[in-house]
């Protein structure tokens, strides 16, 4: 079964999330990208659904991490945002995430852009 990183300090996008992919995927719910780190010591996700807006470090600065370390740089990442333009799907693009999914979501779509890209 494919593992699943989501990302995000809120407890509701998390909850959500986790519902809609814990039929398919091994799912892990983290409220912080620290606490995302720490994990990614122990389990390589297949993929990783982040949050931009983050107390603490933000997802722009969480992917530019996981790029620079050799292990982690070929993990998909799919951002999470409530708003989105061009400049932040230019940022995205540059720092390699996949794909981007506008919260909220809804779960075909969420399904749609993981399978895109698993």
């Amino acid at each position: 079964m494919k593992t699943i990183y989501i990302v995000d300090d809120s407890d509701t996008n998390l909850a959500m999330a986790e519902k809609v992919l814990e039929d398919d995927f091994r799912v892990m719910t983290l409220p912080s990208a620290e606490k995302m780190f720490a994990l990614l010591e122990k389990i390589v996700p297949d993929l990783i659904l982040l949050d931009i807006e983050m107390p603490g470090m933000n997802g722009f600065e969480a992917l530019e991490k996981l790029k620079a370390h050799r292990l982690w740089s070929a993990i998909p990442v799919i951002f999470l945002t409530g708003t989105t333009d061009a400049a932040i799907e230019e940022k995205s693009g540059k720092l390699g995430a996949v794909d981007i999914i506008t919260k909220p979501f809804t779960p075909s779509s969420l399904l749609d852009h993981i399978n895109a890209h698993i």
